[in-house]
Parts: structure tokens; C-alpha cells; sequence
């Protein structure tokens, strides 16, 4: 039986900001069979004047070994991406199984696959240039449809609005907080970046946005790589500003880094951001069984709502889109979603409110999805 082993090193930057040197030190281990969540205590943190701080960066490296002595055989193998968020993700789903159910808890019972897929290969390109559909779900569903794991753990902003043949995801787990945050080492809000600054994300949507409210900023759209990449570049100067999901920081425990935090208002989260959902073969019922029980329907229908938006809007690889549904405190739903041109030059709102049940909410998506389209008119969805 394979065991992966997994070693995440931290960094502590504590020198003024535009230093910014880079150290390194080591940090815990992780194994499976007997997996241990990574270690990511940290020592405080300081905090420059201005808001101006370095950033901690969590270097990973994975490495996957022959266990030669005979072990148990895992109950559940779960399949996921290699990053440390990626891991911090199969890490909860495994620790909210293992407190649900007894015989998980067992030594040995649950084991981590870690899978590389077509995203975490290419680095080189934008996404939107590779084009396709599940760049960083499709080797892991392949691995659930063979066998080779039982269920599969997926950020749900990557997962595309139609799921594999022999494949459901009965499941989302509590969904993180959904908005971006803000991180620099010169300027406490995009508002205070100078004009002329870069700032670095892989996502059009972010672009969009950002050029559109601030057109005297630049983007540097193959800003690719994880969270600790990220920040390294970040922190060597290639850009003066970068935005990255506040659920994966919190998840990281790497909210130190952090600037500011965009509101819903200034910046339309990803369909499905902060959401988790876990999938299982459709003919596995003891596996949907164990999966739906970590189920959170808020959660769920939130992501229904925002999916059958995107899936009306049928967007292209380049196409901004942005959606997110909430419930009020009279527990209504409340739909936004956006579209926009790349360039940002041009951004279409719309928003909807209704009963906070499942057919409301995927009839709400769905018609918030229609009249962007007859809005925007033919082409603008084209590659």
C-alpha cells in the first residue's frame, strides 16, 4: 500500500516590508496510514505601521512511498490535488468523518491519494489559455469512476456545472467565507495602489473587476501557482498587490498575511467560492451515506443557486463571471451575479430575491443567468 507523506515548512518574514527577505524553516510532518493534520502553529506575527507587512509563506513538498509492512486496509480513500490547501480540504473531510462515524476514527481507516491533475501541470500559460473544463478535477474524477479512490474532495468553484458519467456529489461542506482579500506591502486598499501598479491574480474575474473600478491599474493575469507561490512572488517584488480567496487563508491559517478584505460590494465572489463538496461513485451507496452525513444544506443550496447561474450562462473559458447567494436575516435568499469583459470595460449586474428552498433558489440562478444573456447580446460569452 502506497503511503503519502507530506512536510510543510513555514516561513516567518520579519523584516521591514521592502526588504522582504524569504526564510525558511522546518516544520511538521504528515503521514498516511495515520495521517496528521499538517502542523501550522505559529509564533505572533508582526505587524509593520501602515499596514505594510511581509508575507508567510508555507513551502510543500509531497513525497509518495512504497509502505513495505503490511498495514490495514483503508475504509476510505480519499482523492485529492497536492496543494497545502488542497490537503487542508481532504484534512477536514477527513477529520469530520472520523467524528461522525466510529469505525472511521480506527487507525488506519481513512487514506489520502494525492493527484496531480491537468492545472497543477501546466504553470506556464493562463488558465483561460489552456481552455477545457475541469483543469483541476478531471484526473481526479477519473481516479473515483476506476476505483482507485472512494470519494473525492473538490473546491466547488472548480468543478464544472455538469458532473462525470457514475458520479454524484451528495455533499458540501460549511462553506468558508466567500470573499477576496486584499494583500500588498505598500498600500493598505486597491484604492491606495498608485496608478501604474501591477497586481497579480489568475483569474479573469478578479481582473475584470479591478480593471473596471480601477482602469489606471494593471493586471498580471498569469499570476499562477498556490497560495505560498503566490506570496513569494509577492514578496520578491514581481507585483506590487495580489488578491487570493480568504477561505483558503483561513484554511491555511494564514490570515496574518492579510491586508484587507474586500467586501461582496467591491468585489463579486467565484460560483461556489469558499464551498467544498465531495463526490462519490453514483452505484456507492455506503459511500454516499457516509459523505452525506457531513452535508451542509445552506451550503448546498447556496452552490445549487450559483451553479445554475453559470450553467445558464454557459460561459466561455474568457468570460468573467461572478455570482453568490446568501440568505438574509428574514432567511430569504439573495442572488448578485456579474458578468464582464475581460478588459473590464464592460460589467453586467443583476440580483434576485426569493424563498430560501431549493427549486426557488435554482429557478432564481437560472433567470438571473437568462437576462444576462439577452443583456450582454450575441458574442460576448465567445472566446
Amino acid at each position: 500500500m502506497d503511503a503519502i507523506s507530506s512536510s510543510l515548512c513555514m516561513n516567518q518574514a520579519l523584516t521591514p516590508p521592502h526588504s522582504c527577505p524569504i526564510k525558511w524553516c522546518s516544520g511538521g510532518s504528515v503521514s498516511r496510514v495515520g495521517f496528521s493534520s499538517p502542523c501550522l502553529s505559529t509564533p505572533a506575527f508582526p505587524r509593520n505601521c501602515a499596514r505594510k507587512h511581509s508575507v508567510r509563506v508555507i513551502r510543500a513538498s509531497v513525497a509518495v512511498e512504497q509502505q513495505t509492512q503490511k498495514t490495514k486496509v483503508a475504509l476510505i480513500r480519499i482523492g485529492t490535488r497536492g496543494s497545502p490547501l488542497a490537503l487542508a480540504q481532504a484534512y477536514e473531510t477527513r477529520d469530520k468523518l472520523m467524528a461522525t462515524h466510529s469505525e472511521l476514527a480506527e487507525e488506519g481507516a481513512i487514506q489520502i491519494v494525492i493527484i496531480k491533475t491537468t492545472g497543477d501541470k501546466i504553470l506556464s500559460q493562463p488558465l483561460a489559455d489552456i481552455g477545457g473544463k475541469g483543469l483541476f478535477t478531471k484526473e481526479i474524477d477519473e481516479a473515483l469512476i476506476n476505483g482507485e479512490i472512494d470519494i473525492a474532495v473538490h473546491s466547488m468553484k472548480d468543478v464544472p456545472t455538469y458532473l462525470p458519467e457514475k458520479t454524484i456529489l451528495p455533499c458540501n461542506l460549511q462553506r468558508e467565507d466567500v470573499r477576496d482579500a486584499f494583500i500588498s506591502l505598500s498600500a493598505a486598499s486597491v484604492a491606495e495602489l498608485p496608478a501604474g501598479s501591477t497586481v497579480g491574480t489568475a483569474s479573469l474575474r478578479r481582473k475584470s473587476q479591478i480593471l473596471h473600478k480601477y482602469p489606471s491599474l494593471n493586471v498580471l493575469e498569469n499570476f499562477r501557482g498556490n497560495v505560498q507561490t503566490r506570496l513569494k512572488k509577492l514578496n520578491e517584488g514581481v507585483v506590487q498587490a495580489t488578491l487570493l480567496a480568504l477561505a483558503g487563508l483561513k484554511r491555511l491559517n494564514m490570515t496574518e498575511n492579510v491586508t484587507s478584505i474586500l467586501s461582496i460590494d467591491e468585489m463579486l465572489p467565484a460560483v461556489a467560492q469558499g464551498a467544498i463538496g465531495i463526490a462519490c461513485r453514483s452505484n456507492d451507496s455506503k459511500m454516499a451515506n457516509f459523505i452525506a452525513s457531513l452535508n451542509h444544506e445552506e451550503t448546498r443550496l447556496a452552490v445549487a443557486c450559483e451553479r445554475a447561474f453559470l450553467e445558464t450562462l454557459d460561459g466561455s473559458c474568457r468570460t468573467p463571471i461572478a455570482g453568490y447567494a446568501s440568505k438574509d436575516e428574514d432567511g430569504n435568499c439573495i442572488f448578485k451575479g456579474l458578468v464582464a469583459s475581460p478588459d473590464g470595460t464592460r460589467v453586467l449586474e443583476t440580483s434576485r430575491k426569493g424563498l430560501y428552498a431549493v427549486e426557488d433558489m435554482i429557478m432564481m440562478g437560472k433567470d438571473a443567468g437568462k437576462e444576462l444573456l439577452s443583456r450582454a447580446g450575441p458574442g460576448f460569452f465567445n472566446c
